[in-house]
């Protein structure tokens, strides 16, 4: 059981227990205070005043057995009417310091309110799919220039240089992408006129095999920088997809190698765009083709729904060993697996697995990898179900 202590108390919990606490402490002062003031009244009021019309003082002196007995009825009354003081005013006390305390809580409520929104915004930033996806929702306080809306202020202007980097981070990467993309494919044009040239030399052919291939390659990391670039930008046209065809149609015009590439294609239904998908179900079964064992082994694909309703991808390659403190690196841009068969001029620029995470965030999913026993790597992709899309209806607008 968790133990209670002022540090693991809300901030609500505290001001309603110095609210509360602070009214009791008045409280039992100006009670102590009247107490006091009572008491000494009735100790300086006379005991008895006698008014008679006789002049006579032997006839105004009580005997000494009625002096008596007035003075311990004296004494008597005053302290049923200093416990009546204590005790009725410590049960009215008790009763206004609940009411104090609910009040205190109630209080402290509506001035905690405007935190609940920078928490609420803050949390709804922080568990969007992707890092940026919804960096241009602001909390814009209104009210007094105080501390909580010095406070809110400065998590807008916070969220919104932070969008700014952001987007000038996607712009430059498209824009740097297509300003590359025209030499790149002015390259090769040249270099496929020059080793069309009857007179070129086999050394010359050579080199320009090896410049064009380089050429190639460069041209496959442009678009996949292009690719990411899109992937994570927010999905504004959506329809229905379902992952079984998706994985059915990749595995079709995908080489196997010298392994062999398994589908088994259950029912996967989502919402999203076609083309990012298809390119995400590609991007994992050509990784797991590329990254194999270099004879016997195998690729399987597979595709379900899970307990939610989610839409769920498999894809399970025979590679090498995989250590478990690698997986996260291999879904960053430009990191790969080295091993001896996956040397630097190895197909690939290191951006597959960055997009299948980039397009599955996008669609709202998230992408985990676990290594096998005895090597290889089982890559598993969530995606929401469909939202609003009546399937029978749709399923001609998935990629097959």
């Amino acid at each position: 059981m968790k133990r209670l202590t002022p540090s693991n108390l809300t901030i609500r919990a505290r001001l309603t227990l110095v609210y509360g606490g602070l009214f009791l402490l008045a409280g039992v002062l100006m009670l102590a205070v009247t107490y006091a003031l009572v008491a000494q009244r009735t100790h300086d009021q006379p005991a008895l005043t006698v008014t008679n019309s006789t002049t006579d003082p032997a006839a105004l002196a009580p005997p000494e057995e009625g002096r008596t007995f007035i003075t311990e009825y004296a004494r008597e009354a005053r302290q049923d009417v200093l416990d009546s003081v204590l005790t009725q005013g410590g049960i009215a006390l008790a009763v206004v310091g609940v009411v104090a305390v609910a009040l205190g809580r109630l209080i402290a409520g509506r001035l905690l309110q405007p935190l609940h929104r920078v928490t609420d915004t803050a949390r709804r930033i922080a568990r969007a799919p992707a890092a940026d996806r919804s960096l241009h929702e602001r909390i814009a306080l209104e009210g007094p220039h105080d501390e909580i809306k010095e406070l809110g202020d400065t998590f807008d202007l916070m969220v919104e240089r932070l969008d700014r980097s952001f987007d000038g981070r996607r712009r430059f990467i498209a824009n740097a992408s297509h300003e590359l993309r025209t030499p790149l494919t002015l390259n090769r044009t040249l270099l496929e006129i020059a080793l069309q040239r009857p007179t070129a030399s086999p050394d010359v052919l050579q080199l320009g095999e090896t410049l064009l291939e380089i050429n190639t390659r460069h041209e496959r990391l442009i678009d996949g920088l292009l690719l990411l670039a899109r992937s994570e930008r927010e999905i504004t046209e959506a329809s229905y997809v379902d992952l079984a065809d998706l994985a059915d149609h990749v595995v079709d015009h995908t080489p196997a190698g010298e392994g062999r590439v398994d589908v088994e294609p259950g029912e996967a239904p989502t919402t999203g765009n076609p083309v990012l998908l298809e390119r995400l179900v590609q991007n994992l079964v050509e990784n797991g083709v590329r990254h194999n064992v270099p004879s016997g082994g195998w690729v399987r694909v597979r595709t379900g729904t899970a307990a939610d309703g989610s839409a769920v991808l498999e894809v399970t390659n025979t590679g090498p060993v995989v250590p478990r403190y690698d997986v996260p690196a291999l879904f960053e841009p430009f990191r790969r697996l080295t091993t001896p068969r996956q040397s630097a001029t190895t197909p690939g620029a290191g951006l597959g697995l960055s997009i299948v995470r980039a397009v599955a965030r996008a669609h709202g999913g998230d992408v985990h990898a676990e290594p096998r026993e005895g090597g290889g790597l089982t890559v598993t992709t969530t995606l929401p179900g469909p939202v609003g899309v009546p399937g029978k209806d749709l399923v001609g607008a998935a990629v097959g």
